[in-house]
């Protein structure tokens, strides 16, 4: 698999760290309750199909980058920075 990263180019996937689904919300600060934490953390969902996710390009300009991939496939959809990528709140 290879990552196109913006800055410097296509890169083997070896030189990225995955860091999981970028679609969850951290509850807020002191109003979050330790129950909604708990779920933030531990409780995830397994999508099947598109998903965009968290890669950090640790081998290279160590940029966190939104990956949308195909779980299925594996095939990457789209990279884009994480100011460019869509708000989770904002899809409904």
């Amino acid at each position: 698999m290879r990552i196109a990263c913006p800055h410097c180019g296509p890169r083997d996937i070896q030189e990225f760290a995955y860091q999981g689904d970028s679609s969850p919300q951290r509850p807020d600060g002191l109003a979050g309750t330790e129950g909604a934490m708990f779920d933030y953390v531990y409780l995830r969902d397994n999508p099947r199909g598109l998903h965009e996710e968290f890669w950090y390009h640790a081998a290279g300009c160590n940029t966190w980058l939104v990956v949308r991939r195909d779980t299925l496939t594996h095939a990457i959809d789209s990279v884009m920075m994480p100011a460019n990528a869509r708000s989770p709140r904002a899809a409904t």
